[in-house]
């Protein structure tokens, strides 16, 4: 499972950002949580962080912010089956979205779309709710066909 950036770690290349980092006792006290909570929460297999090679554990930025979504759903009363789910959830919905992205870029190349006049698909919004461009594109007309109707046998 990974962790969705926030706003502070934009700039942050992923390398910087999975780079290990801190050790339990840094993480226990900055997220105000037991080192066995932690201890824990790697058991159950919802953070897996890296260690040293004399078994240190040590976290990333990565870890961490995976670390504050666990304690947030946990917070609200979530239980660890739950988290696990929500989480492999999130993961999905990532790997969706970069599908998606992939798709609308080959949209805008065929059609020769300028994503600037296009909408932020950077938005996390499941449902967008802000105000949206809307954009035409222009198709050729299809050559006339002839429509015939066929008569349904049940009337």
């Amino acid at each position: 499972m990974t962790a969705k950036r926030e706003n502070k770690f934009a700039d942050m290349s992923d390398d910087e950002f999975n780079r290990p980092r801190y050790p339990i006792s840094v993480v226990a006290n900055l997220l105000d949580v037991h080192q066995q909570t932690l201890r824990l929460y790697e058991r159950e297999g919802l953070v897996k962080p890296q260690r040293t090679p004399r078994n240190t554990r040590m976290y990333s930025e990565s870890d961490v912010e995976q670390l504050r979504s666990i304690l947030s759903l946990t917070d609200i009363g979530v239980n660890l089956a739950g988290v696990e789910i929500i989480m492999q959830m999130r993961d999905h919905i990532e790997m969706e979205r970069s599908k998606f992205r992939a798709i609308l870029a080959e949209i805008w190349e065929r059609y020769k779309i300028d994503p600037e006049h296009w909408v932020d698909i950077e938005s996390t919004d499941l449902i967008p709710i802000s105000n949206r461009k809307v954009m035409k594109v222009r198709r050729e007309k299809p050559k006339k066909q002839s429509v015939e109707t066929i008569e349904s046998e049940d009337e």
